[in-house]
This record gives C-alpha cells, sequence and structure tokens, in this order.
C-alpha cells in the first residue's frame, strides 16, 4: 500500500475508534477494545523490525526484511498464495501467455512436501519421465522441507541450456532418485487435434492460457472439416492439465454447454462472489462426449470435467482428479511485484466443492501397459481351396482415418474410444427397435 493510503486508512480507523467511543455505548467500546489490540499485534512486528536492523549479526536491507516477512505472512494461509518478487511476476505474467524457461512441472505443497501436480507436455520432465504426485525432496544440493512453491520455482527456473538435478520420491521407488534435466524455453500448445477414426475426434487440452478457447474453436474446426458428414463421438483429454485461467475455462465448458450454470465460486470478499453460465450462441452440436480425467488434471481442469458431468454432457472417464477447488487472484503491487492470494472458493453447477476430493469419474479406468496375444495359427474360409472370393460390394469404402501406433498404445484413450463406439451401436439399436 503506498505511504499517502496507508496513512489515509489509519487516520479513518483513527477516526471511526474516537468517534464510536462518543456514541455507540458498549459495542463501541469492543471496537475500540478490538482496534487496540490489533496496535499492539502490529507494534510487535515493527519492534522486532526495529531489532532486526539494529542488532543483527550482519545488516540486511530493508526491502528484504519486508519481502521476507509477506512471504512468511502468506506461508502461513494456504499453498498456494504466494508473493511474487518483480522477476518472478513477470515470468508470471509470461506464462499464462504459454511460454517461458524451466523444466515443465506445475508443483504443488502436499502435506508439507514439495508436489509435481503434472509435467507438461514436450517438456523436459516430460521427457524424463517425471509424474503427477512425484514428491521433489531436493534440488541439487537443497531439501525442499519447509521450502515455499516460490522458492522451489526460482531455483528450478533459469538459463535455457544449463542443467539442473532433482531427486524425486516416488511410492514405488525404494529411495529417492535423482533426475537430471536441461532447461528450456518452454512454449506449451495449449491445444492439439487430431480425427482418430472416421467419426471419432480427439481434443487435447494441455494447459488453460489466454487464448484456449479461441484455439479449441479452431480445432473443433478442423475436426469437423476432416468429418463432412458429422462427428460420431468426441474425445477431450485433459489429463495432467494442471489448470491455468478461470475465465478459459469458463469458456472452454461453454462450448459444449449451450445454457446452464458453469461454475460459480465464493470468498468473504464480494467480488470474489461470482457465477459464470453457458451461452447459447456458438455451441457444438450435441454429440457424445468423453472426457478423460486423471490425478494430473487441476483447478481449471476440473471445473470443465465438474461442469460436463453435472449437466450430463458427457461422460467422466479415468482416474480421481487432483482436488484443488480454489481460485486464486493476481494483485499488482507498487513496486512491480505481485500478491498471488486464494481469495475464494468454486463449485460446480451442483454445488460440489473438489477441494481435496477432486472430481471422481464415471467410468474409472487406471492407466495401463497392454500386450498383444497372437492366436496362433487357425485356419480360416480363406485358407480353404476353391474358396469363393469375397463380393467387391462386402468391401465398402476404404476409411480416411486410421489409429497411430501411440493412440493405440494408450489403454485409457482407446477405452473412451471403445466406449463412443459403443454408445453409436447401442443407439443403432434402439432406432431400429423403435
Amino acid at each position: 500500500m503506498p505511504p499517502r493510503k496507508r496513512s489515509t486508512g489509519l487516520l479513518i480507523i483513527l477516526a471511526i475508534v474516537l468517534f464510536g467511543g462518543f456514541s455507540f455505548g458498549n459495542f463501541s467500546r469492543c471496537a475500540q477494545a478490538d482496534s487496540t489490540q490489533e496496535y499492539q499485534e502490529l507494534d510487535l512486528f515493527t519492534d522486532v523490525l526495529a531489532l532486526v536492523r539494529k542488532s543483527y549479526v550482519e545488516e540486511v536491507p530493508l526491502k528484504d526484511l519486508i519481502y521476507g516477512a509477506i512471504n512468511g505472512m502468506l506461508a502461513s494461509l494456504d499453498p498456494h498464495s504466494s508473493f511474487l518478487p518483480p522477476d518472478l511476476y513477470q515470468e508470471m505474467k509470461i506464462d499464462t501467455r504459454g511460454e517461458f524457461g524451466g523444466l515443465g512441472i506445475e508443483i504443488t505443497i502436499r502435506n508439507g512436501i514439495l508436489t509435481i501436480v503434472s509435467p507438461i507436455e514436450d517438456t523436459p520432465a516430460f521427457r524424463a519421465g517425471l509424474q503427477a504426485g512425484d514428491e521433489i525432496v531436493k534440488i541439487e544440493d537443497r531439501m525442499t522441507k519447509d521450502m515455499t512453491i516460490m522458492d522451489a520455482v526460482k531455483l528450478m527456473r533459469g538459463k535455457p541450456g544449463t542443467d539442473i538435478t532433482i531427486s524425486v520420491m516416488r511410492d514405488e521407488f525404494d529411495r529417492p532418485k535423482e533426475f537430471t534435466l536441461t532447461r528450456e524455453i518452454i512454449k506449451v500448445r495449449s491445444v492439439k487435434a487430431r480425427t482418430l477414426e472416421d467419426g471419432y475426434g480427439y481434443i487435447r487440452l494441455a494447459q488453460f492460457q489466454e487464448r484456449t478457447a479461441d484455439d479449441l474453436r479452431a480445432a473443433l474446426k478442423q475436426i469437423h472439416k476432416e468429418n463432412p458428414d458429422g462427428l460420431t463421438g468426441l474425445i477431450l483429454d485433459v489429463r495432467n492439465n494442471p489448470g491455468g485461467l478461470l475465465d478459459q475455462a469458463v469458456a472452454v465448458a461453454d462450448v459444449f454447454l449451450s445454457e446452464g450454470l458453469i461454475v460459480y465460486t465464493e470468498g468473504r470478499d464480494p467480488n470474489s462472489q461470482l457465477r459464470f453460465s453457458a451461452r447459447s450462441n456458438g455451441s457444438e452440436a450435441d454429440y457424445p462426449l468423453v472426457v478423460l480425467i486423471n490425478g494430473g488434471s487441476a483447478s481449471a481442469s476440473e471445473i470443465v470435467a465438474g461442469a460436463l458431468q453435472d449437466h450430463k454432457r458427457g461422460i467422466v472417464m479415468g482416474t480421481p482428479s487432483f482436488g484443488k477447488g480454489s481460485v486464486q487472484t493476481i494483485i499488482p503491487l507498487g513496486d512491480d511485484s505481485g500478491l498471488r492470494l486464494t481469495t475464494a472458493r468454486y463449485y460446480t453447477p451442483s454445488g460440489r466443492s473438489i477441494q481435496a476430493q477432486g472430481i471422481q469419474p464415471d467410468i474409472e479406468v487406471r492407466a495401463a501397459t497392454l500386450t498383444e496375444k497372437a492366436e496362433g495359427f487357425a485356419f480360416r474360409e480363406e485358407d480353404l481351396a476353391k474358396h469363393f472370393e469375397p463380393s467387391m460390394d462386402n468391401h465398402g469404402e476404404a476409411a480416411e482415418f486410421e489409429l497411430d501406433e501411440e493412440s493405440r498404445k494408450d489403454y485409457q484413450l482407446m477405452r473412451a474410444l471403445d466406449l463412443l463406439k459403443g454408445w453409436r451401436i447401442l443407439k443403432a439399436l434402439e432406432q431400429r427397435a423403435a
């Protein structure tokens, strides 16, 4: 707060206390006592500050002491509130545009331990095999116990091309394992799309950035162009998506919903009490939709999955999501620094808070690696001598799109595709019966 505003605020408080003392009897005396207590607590802070400046073994710049005090204050609140010095504040603004330097991981504090929310696709962390839920116990030679998120970010970010070693603990590890990663410029492409098979589209959302909703609409336009007869089904993949901008989560859900509440937030500040609803214009057709989630799906990803699940717009498949149900507001401060402050909790349309619980999938499917089993040799009609050749009419038209090898190895993706195919078959049976 600028000095002039701070002085004005103190004068207003003092005026209220004095005026109340003469006008409101017992209530005013309670208010005055509360204010006196607050002043005593502030006196304690200024006393400590003065003692440190006067008697500490080394001289410490006042700015460092103030920054340290602010960090300590915010660290006592929750894992997501933090102070952003000017350099980190500028990097944070760059993050939302999808390009920054570092390793490519989203981190949080869980049970006092620095934990990976998810690695970002096509980054050093992702290629090295780091996973959602991994606990970072050491960064270079520094233990992470009691380390703040911002301190960890400072250590892990650096000049592209330089190496950093982090020690990670995972359930299947007997002891922490070291990963040496090379920093690089992280360019996050938030939307990837393709047609899996004729009539079946796939959209991958890696993060919610400033242009995610616009990029999603462009991707859907391309998929519709590839499938002129219409989509039989779509898979929306938000696995390992750590979240991002709230307004983009709302805009993405709005693409698939024509009406109804998407998300609402509640906080102490009236400005934090918001409701976001879908609009009818620009919504996609009501084709079958499967949303893929996992333990790395957090925040904005959970808003989208929760809204589509509550409105019965799609089936959520995968494993329970991360469970981050709070909203952080970025507040610029006077010296080009910033405050990342938790100001509200968000709720799905049905009133569910996913904080520390996550979105529960309609169909739970865990990631798995499958090995195809050979059938062995068996006679078929085509192996018999003098068999009839098939009629040309049986061949039909060749498929334009076919699954690639990478998609075939993704067990959760294949289960989602099977569900969409079963949906189509059941619908055809219902129409025939009718």
